[in-house]
């Protein structure tokens, strides 16, 4: 390890950090001075990766959990040879600069996840080390490891804080993540005060309990970074690591380093200074000679290590064709276009809940996805989403298809996010959806970055019953459904079902939730089923067509969808059911298309949802919901008391003038 040169590059590196905040005014310097030293090790030394190929498969992962020091992976992206140029820098956090001020995936080459809420990144870095897990058990062979990388995450005290922590790395240590190294920026400061203000917990201790190794070093000693990396990562003993790095806060800018005041731009007016303390010529933006052939002769070394490790993966692939095809279409995300029709059909007389179908559905979808994967909050029994020969995942068997999380929904949500940004692999998760917020801001990740992740969340409104308000969801599906990006599927019946896991599957550029029903629901037989699964698509069809002129639309969704035929079937043929199983589907059809479902000559509209009914209006006249919380009470009682009846759909209809 050439030490002076590695020097040279963190304290460079700490001057652009510097000049880039001052720039703009705006930006977080205290882990990007504080931890240069460590940056420089892992580009210059510790890590595995191609900058002209950054999605290679057998990549180390780098994960910045500490988001808000984005100028840390931005300048080590840059120098490192990513496609990350020094305009760039110089645009820090300005429109379309690829230099945003948290890091997103989709923006900026070599940046791995979206991170920003604090501790997402600690569990989508667990995410990678599962999918990498799950790569090497399925592909490599005992003559070709194709797979052996590394994940590696740096965070703060802030994310250490964070619930979300401690669910995804106790689920680390549990699961023996031992490919799995999280660093610990540990400098004793918080965005507000000292940290011992707010802490004062023995953090070695705790991850040892998790099932961690642990070390601590000093993280501006290059040669204890550099010692502490190559251990942990040859270290296959059944352990995930975890690294304290104790370092100084904005390091490099005496007048605020060591203090909370670091945390922030605050340092950036000592600009002039701390060039001269770093030892830096006067012109901002600046980097040596000495630093860019360093890092162009290990661009080199990298290029020569990722060219061998083609050599070995070509040979796999002539070796296992059919694995290589495996691999191949679960990168591509290939999922069979006649997937709504290979599903099997339910009898016409079905009546599941439709959480039960789906538990149905989605063993034909594991079958012909093999990239599919799913897990469960420790409710497989209630959401049904289990795959029946796919195994469970964990540390015996890694080709598992089912992922027990336990009770940790907010760690599911970012794991799954983290499984795939990695591409390998198409999640999907399950808990109740009154727990959707437990993992709400994984969801709003996964529609930001447009990652397919599959939510199944059951026992989707009051109709479950005794357990009561607490576990009825009134507010959620509407709460869902505004956040841009999200699809939310709520079925009406079992054929509904198969078109919405199929709908789902097929979709790939984001996330889809379906919200599934704890009570039967009848099959709805005035369509066929190749007719509501197709509808399912769109996102609302005619179900009922009315046979006289028209006068009034019904719309309704899920376990209400029922009500509003029957009510039709009571009010005459001059009324027309539109059954609405997905809005944000629907909202995405041409104006024709929406014309024809819902024509414009048609004012009186009533909707029907066991919810909140404020999201309804753009569609109907009349919206009867549920603008209050539930009933502990047997479902079908709770449903009739709060106006979910097929007669409170007729009276409201005849009431209307």
């Amino acid at each position: 390890m050439n030490k002076n040169t590695l020097q040279n590059a963190a304290n460079q590196a700490r001057g652009i950090a510097i000049d880039a905040v001052h720039a703009c005014s705006s930006g977080h310097l205290g882990l990007p001075l504080g931890c240069a030293d460590i940056g420089a090790v892992l580009w210059g030394e510790a890590l595995s990766y191609n900058p002209e190929a950054p999605k290679w498969i057998n990549r180390d992962r780098f994960v910045l959990s500490a988001g808000h020091g984005s100028m840390f992976i931005y300048t080590w992206l840059h120098l490192s040879g990513y496609q990350l140029t020094m305009d760039q820098l110089k645009n820090f956090r300005q429109h379309e600069s690829g230099t945003p001020g948290h890091p997103e995936n989709f923006e900026t080459p070599g940046v791995e996840s979206t991170t920003g809420p604090l501790g997402q990144g600690i569990g989508n870095a667990v995410g990678f080390a599962m999918s990498q897990k799950i790569a090497g058990a399925k592909f490599n062979t005992a003559d070709h490891t194709i797979f052996d990388s590394h994940t590696i995450a740096i965070f703060g005290d802030g994310c250490m804080q964070e619930g979300i922590a401690s669910e995804a790395s106790s689920f680390a240590g549990h699961n023996k993540l031992d490919n799995l190294i999280l660093i610990y920026d540990s400098n004793d400061v918080t965005l507000d005060a000292m940290a011992d203000r707010t802490q004062s917990e023995d953090v070695a201790a705790r991850y040892e309990a998790y099932g961690f190794d642990v070390v601590q070093i000093d993280g501006h000693d290059m040669d204890a970074v550099a010692s502490a990396m190559a251990k942990a990562k040859s270290d296959d003993n059944g352990k995930p690591k975890l690294i304290i790095a104790k370092t100084e806060i904005g390091r490099g800018i005496p007048e605020v380093a060591g203090k909370a005041a670091a945390h922030g731009e605050g340092g950036a007016k000592f600009q002039a200074e701390a060039h001269t303390h770093l030892g830096l010529p006067a012109e901002t933006f600046t980097v040596s000679d000495e630093v860019r052939s360093f890092f162009a002769e290990k661009k080199a070394a990298l290029l020569s290590a990722y060219g061998e490790w083609q050599t070995k993966f070509d040979a796999w692939k002539a070796a296992n064709p059919k694995l290589a095809e495996e691999l191949a279409n679960g990168i591509a995300g290939v999922v069979p276009s006649d997937l709504i029709d290979t599903i099997p059909t339910f009898p016409e007389d079905a009546a599941p809940a439709t959480r039960a179908a789906g538990g149905e559905v989605i063993q034909s979808i594991a079958e012909q996805i093999p990239h599919f994967i799913t897990g469960s909050a420790d409710l497989y029994g209630s959401t049904k989403n289990y795959i029946k020969n796919g195994g469970d995942w964990g540390s015996d068997n890694y080709a598992g298809k089912n992922i027990w999380y336990g009770i940790r929904e907010h760690a599911m949500g970012a794991i799954s996010n983290g499984i795939a940004y990695d591409g390998l692999f198409r999640p999907s998760n399950a808990t109740f959806l009154v727990f959707a917020d437990y993992l709400r801001p994984s969801i709003r990740l996964a529609a930001l970055s447009g990652l397919p992740v599959v939510y199944i969340f059951t026992h989707d409104s009051v109709g479950v019953g005794e357990d009561g308000p607490t576990h009825q969801p009134v507010e959620t599906v509407s709460g869902l459904r505004v956040i841009p990006g999200l699809d939310v599927i709520r079925p009406g019946d079992a054929e509904e079902t198969a078109g919405a896991f199929a709908a789902a599957a097929q979709r790939t550029e984001g996330p889809t939730l379906l919200a599934l029903s704890r009570q039967g629901m009848p099959a709805q037989n005035s369509c066929t089923a190749k007719e509501r699964r197709e509808g399912v698509f769109r996102g609302a069809y005619t179900l009922v067509k009315e046979t006289a002129t028209l006068e009034t639309i019904l719309l309704a969704t899920g376990s209400e969808l029922q009500h509003a035929v029957d009510a039709a079937k009571e009010l005459g043929a001059g009324t027309r059911v539109v059954s609405v199983p997905c809005m944000e589907r629907f909202d995405r059809q041409s104006d024709s298309y929406k014309a024809e479902v819902l024509p414009a000559e048609c004012t009186k509209r009533v909707a029907i949802e066991a919810g909140v009914s404020g999201l309804w209006y753009k569609y109907a006249s009349t919206v009867i919901g549920i603008d209050r919380f539930g009933i502990s009470a047997p479902g079908n009682l709770v449903m009739e008391e709060l106006g979910m009846t097929a007669a409170n759909v007729v009276k409201t209809v005849k009431g209307l003038a």
